[in-house]
């Protein structure tokens, strides 16, 4: 059985990303308009912080740290990386001045889709899989049988959550230019 896509399933997950894009962008504009360019420079910090705090969940993944339930550190980290991502976008604006900035903020905007799509994926992954075990118990079907039926389906679950080794690429790779950011924001920062 192959993992039923359709469009209509999508939508939601490219909705939440156009809406971060979207407020980020008014947010930015309302802040300039009231002239709150200090919230603007300083936002970047916080949404730094936020994106660093988010990293909890890998942290507990690689068992670096034993506390907290995965399930709920994954939702934090969600939570975390996309209000972060909102506030640099806050932070960032819309203007395409500066080469290193703007590099790192398109690569979070990659990254920040290509945790959306994880998340779809295996939410998709999951949905077919517990759907095709509800059709094979209606087919009266002993354990041992509907596990064996369902092995193929749950590699492809498996192969699924493989899209991590994009992600964490991604991930690296925004890191390196937002460290680079800061660290010319730091060396050229007008007091």
């Amino acid at each position: 059985m192959v993992i039923r896509f359709t469009l209509i399933k999508l939508v939601p997950y490219i909705l939440i990303f156009i809406a971060l894009i979207a407020s980020a962008t008014i947010l930015h504009i309302l802040f300039q308009a009231a002239g709150f360019k200090w919230i603007l420079r300083y936002s970047g910090i916080a949404g730094t912080f936020l994106i660093l705090l988010s990293f909890v969940y890998s942290l507990r993944k690689r068992k670096v740290i034993n506390f907290g339930k995965a399930k709920l550190l994954l939702q934090i980290h969600e939570l975390l990386a996309w209000s972060g991502a909102l506030i640099i976008l806050v932070h960032a604006g819309i203007k395409f001045d500066a080469v290193i900035p703007r590099m790192a903020m398109f690569a979070m905007l990659i990254v920040v889709a290509s945790g959306i799509t994880g998340k779809y994926l295996l939410k998709d992954a999951r949905e077919s899989i517990k759907s095709r075990r509800t059709e094979l118990k209606a087919r009266n079907l002993s354990e041992e049988e509907i596990e064996k039926e369902l092995f193929s389906l749950s590699l492809l679950a498996n192969k699924m959550q493989m899209w991590r080794s994009v992600h964490i690429p991604l991930t690296v790779i925004f890191a390196a230019f937002a460290l680079l950011h800061i660290i010319f924001t730091l060396l050229f920062w007008r007091w």
